[in-house]
């Protein structure tokens, strides 16, 4: 693929006052040959296994015994994708095209491969007869490429094979992209999801100066897979309406059955030309203006109705086919076991005419390199589409100029995602068209409000006087109370060669599961695509966690976004679990320098103390597990009692409380602390990247002694990374098990037993020597247990001793460092 950016933009040029009206015969027919000649192509890989060209009559042995694919919605696709080709020639645009609607694999890679990218990028597919087979063959086969728009298809960051996220990943793509544009195609029965009906007001967020455009195309062909789509079955004078209403200047455009295809051509080039020279005029008026003082424009989208199916059979079988649902995927499914079908799919290839666009040699004719845009303006060469092309590396200040001084372990108090915030404060300062933070209405909630000193949040609709200072025209912090559309900002954003990261309350990234995993698989199929560069990784910061939302409730508390993103492969998924702000300082520097990862980081808001060092805290995160020897009172050179492991900041703390209670209580009992930063450490290396090696897990864990793991997530996850360890069935965990309510710190954590009094009792019980030996020790345990939980009905605090302990050894470092802990509020 070609990586030369030494072309200039353009510079968002109007057609001339004395064009014509119309665009020329000559433009027509290349316009018309082009669509043609890539409507032959999709059907050909829908259908075809030889005989590509047609240049002998077609037998059933030509036929791809299983037909896949979807041809509905692809021929509209192609028209675009001819007619944007036209107007980037003239204006010289940069452009990115993307396919909202799902199944539109075929006509994407016909294009592609009618301007050569795809031969570029896949020699093997080459510009002649014994090419088109092989294109053909690869298409939706074993060894062959997927039926979406993937990332295999050059040109790509969209593969549309979940729907809804077609605008909000163009507004991302968009975002710090001033000289380039993003034809989005939003497919009716996308338009019908909550996310794509969110993602109109993203015009809201754009920026007409540091900003690129968005022209969305709202694709009606009138059907889904089985039934009409709602938009194209309401009154226009109501759809205009409704776009109206989300601040757009909709363009109408309706294609006639029946009319002859070089006025639609023609009508059509005026329509895009209308709305580009809108375009052009809201650019031309924002040259020069400071971008926190511009007005945001009404910008036109166009909607643009045909006959799903277009140019296909129009009845199969007696029944409708072209304007029907039929038409959706293989209208032809018996094209290979009826002699009438295998008739009707030559007559169908036949109709585009292919020898008056093909030569002898197989490759298009030469006459339609006038609808070729050169190099890099191509859409399917746009480097930003291949983000690693233009992805320049973050300036990081020095993340331990962050660090929080200890004297010794468990002080002072801090939140930590504060602290943080500090960091990423210096991220944006160095860093401002290349960086944004996006979120759900929750950057200060989350405590991260510090980077509101460098930046704002990005906001083009109306102000008010007393709104918010920290809001602006421009900004590099992205808020709308809409996970989706924060997710699918970011991703547009990081796929065209930019950094960022997305916070949010743990409960409810469960909103983006199902956009986590299509961008995990992108990832995933980018790794064995040679020519695919690697991009910015996603960064996930979890925090109002499940062990601090006491005062939100039952609703608010689920760690259960751990288990979805280690369902995804151990190539591109990562999770951390820092206990601590020195250990949470280290584990962000390393996520926003990583390529191709889906991080997810969970770190807690409220007070918390600082166990380690800044210089332990990075040796601790380097290794991604570790053994606190000052925490723990085995003895060298014997094998200690009992493990008590932790994950997660919460039962880290417990886990510390724990082992102190366990060294006065019972001082020869040799216990180890164990903590995980990296979760992924838990799994065999041969599962993970950076799994333990058996005898290493057995060194940390032992082989034979039990172990009291308390997990900041589900208990079951644990024991599924470790179900093939030597010392399994001596791993006792505790977690979150669904006991959650409007309490206290301390009795969430006794609801779901991992409270250090707790497990003071599971070591007890599971360490053989110590069950009837210490019978009163345990019943000690589970009366301070009553006593907490007395204490907080009555007070509605934790018992001070419980809420105000630090570790013994913090001593007068303990202390309150930008604490400023609140107890209620969804917003908190």
């Amino acid at each position: 693929m070609s990586t030369n950016t030494t072309q200039t933009a353009s510079a968002w040029r109007r057609r001339p006052d004395d064009a014509p009206e119309t665009i020329t015969d000559e433009t027509v027919d290349l316009l018309e040959g082009w669509w043609r000649a890539a409507n032959y192509l999709s059907v050909g890989q829908i259908y075809l296994l030889d005989n590509p060209l047609l240049r002998r009559p077609l037998t059933k042995d030509d036929v791809k015994r299983r037909l896949l694919g979807h041809w509905g919605t692809t021929p509209g696709l192609n028209f675009l994708y001819a007619h944007f080709n036209r107007a980037i020639i003239e204006r010289e645009l940069r452009a990115i095209y993307i396919a909202g609607p799902g199944h539109g694999g075929p006509g994407l890679v016909a294009n592609t491969y009618l301007e050569d990218t795809y031969t570029e990028v896949y020699p093997n597919i080459t510009r002649d007869e014994a090419g088109v087979g092989k294109l053909f063959k690869q298409f939706s086969f074993p060894g062959g490429i997927p039926s979406h728009v993937a990332p295999e298809t050059p040109g790509s960051i969209h593969e549309g094979g979940e729907l809804g996220y077609s605008l909000s990943h163009a507004f991302g793509a968009m975002f710090n992209n001033p000289d380039q544009i993003a034809f989005t195609v939003v497919g009716d029965g996308e338009a019908e999801t909550g996310p794509l009906a969110t993602a109109w007001h993203s015009n809201k967020f754009l920026n007409p100066v540091t900003d690129g455009v968005v022209l969305p195309i709202l694709h009606l062909n009138g059907y889904k897979i089985a039934n009409p789509t709602v938009l194209a079955r309401i009154p226009e004078e109501e759809l205009v309406s409704l776009m109206k209403g989300y601040g757009w200047e909709p363009l109408l455009f309706e294609v006639d059955a029946d009319e002859d295809h070089a006025e639609v051509h023609k009508r059509f080039a005026k329509v895009l030309d209308e709305a580009l020279d809108k375009i052009a005029d809201i650019k031309k008026a924002n040259e020069g203006v400071d971008p926190k003082d511009c007005e945001r424009p009404i910008w036109p989208m166009i909607v643009f109705r045909h006959p799903k199916g277009w140019t296909g059979p129009a009845s199969v079988d007696g029944k409708k086919a072209e304007a029907s649902w039929r038409s959706h995927q293989v209208p032809l499914s018996n094209a290979r076991d009826t002699d009438e079908h295998l008739k009707l799919l030559e007559d169908w290839l036949k109709s585009y005419k292919p020898d008056e666009l093909f030569d002898e040699e197989g490759k298009l004719e030469a006459r339609f390199d006038a609808l070729k845009p050169e190099g890099d303006l191509r859409m399917s060469a746009n480097p930003s589409t291949n983000g690693g092309l233009v992805l320049r590396d973050l300036l990081m200040p020095d993340f331990r100029d962050f660090g929080i001084e200890t004297e010794g372990h468990g002080g002072p108090m801090v939140e930590s995602t504060r602290v943080l915030g500090k960091f990423f404060r210096e991220i944006a300062k160095q860093n401002p068209d290349n960086f944004r933070i996006f979120g759900p209405d929750e950057t200060a909630s989350n405590r991260l409000q510090d980077v509101y000193e460098v930046t704002e949040k990005q906001w083009m609709a109306e102000f008010l006087d007393d709104d918010d200072s920290f809001i602006d025209q421009q900004g590099q912090v992205m808020e709308m109370l809409s996970e989706h559309q924060c997710q699918g900002w970011l991703e547009g954003y990081l796929l065209t060669g930019r950094h960022g990261m997305m916070s949010s309350y743990e409960a409810f990234i469960h909103i983006v599961d199902s956009m986590f995993n299509q961008h995990a698989k992108w990832l995933e199929s980018t790794e064995d695509i040679g020519w695919r560069r690697p991009i910015a990784s996603l960064n996930y910061l979890l925090s109002s966690h499940v062990w601090r939302q006491d005062h939100n409730g039952f609703s608010h508390q689920d760690p259960g976004f751990l288990d979805v993103v280690l369902n995804k492969s151990p190539r591109v998924t990562r999770v951390y679990l820092p206990p601590d702000v020195n250990t949470l300082l280290s584990t962000f520097d390393h996520c926003l320098r990583s390529k191709n990862y889906v991080n997810v980081v969970v770190a807690g808001k409220q007070p918390e103390p600082v166990f380690l060092s800044m210089d332990e805290a990075i040796a601790h995160c380097t290794r991604g597990i570790g053994i606190w020897d000052w925490a723990g009172s085995e003895v060298a050179g014997e094998d200690p009692d009992v493990v008590l492991a932790c994950a997660g900041d919460v039962p880290t703390l417990e886990t510390l409380a724990a082992a102190e209670l366990l060294e006065k209580s019972i001082p020869d009992l040799k216990v180890r602390v164990v903590n995980v930063v990296d979760l992924m450490r838990l799994q065999d290396e041969k599962e993970h990247p950076h799994g333990m090696s058996s005898h290493d897990f057995d060194t940390v864990f032992t082989a034979d002694k039990p172990v009291i793991f308390a997990f900041h997530g589900y208990p079951w996850l644990v024991h599924r990374l470790t179900y093939r360890r030597t010392n399994h069935a001596n791993l006792h965990v505790r977690g979150f098990k669904e006991k959650g309510s409007t309490t206290t710190p301390f009795d969430m954590c006794m609801r779901n037993d991992i409270d250090r009094f707790h497990l003071v009792m599971d070591v007890i019980d599971r360490v053989p020597s110590l069950r009837s030996r210490y019978a009163g020790l345990r019943q000690e345990m589970a009366d301070r247990r009553i006593e907490a939980r007395a204490y907080a009905n009555q007070w509605g605090t934790d018992l001070p001793e419980i809420a105000d302990w630090v570790w013994p050894d913090a001593g007068d470092a303990v202390g309150k460092v930008g604490a400023t802990a609140t107890t209620g509020g969804d917003n908190e």
